[in-house]
């Protein structure tokens, strides 16, 4: 699976091209990034693709030296239960 990386999002689509993981990070103030929306299509559910979604954004963020927010329920119960 091959994840692409740009302008604050990171996707994976299928060989026709259809968006089956996603999740969205856009910068909402300088230098803080709130992981709004992850999606994981229901074929590539029970993969762990939402959390590796999760740690690749939070990588990102860190690479930026952003802060980290989170209004995504499955981010913001990812970072509570691993990043505290």
């Amino acid at each position: 699976m091959e994840f692409k990386v740009e302008n604050n999002r990171i996707y994976c689509e299928n060989n026709d091209g259809k968006i089956v993981a996603q999740i969205t990070f856009p910068e909402i103030k300088e230098g803080v990034y709130d992981i709004n929306h992850t999606f994981v299509d229901e074929s590539l559910r029970g993969q762990n693709i939402g959390k590796k979604l999760v740690q690749m954004a939070i990588g990102e963020i860190q690479k930026k030296n952003g802060k980290i927010e989170a209004t995504c329920s499955y981010a913001k119960h990812y970072i509570e239960k691993n990043m505290k």
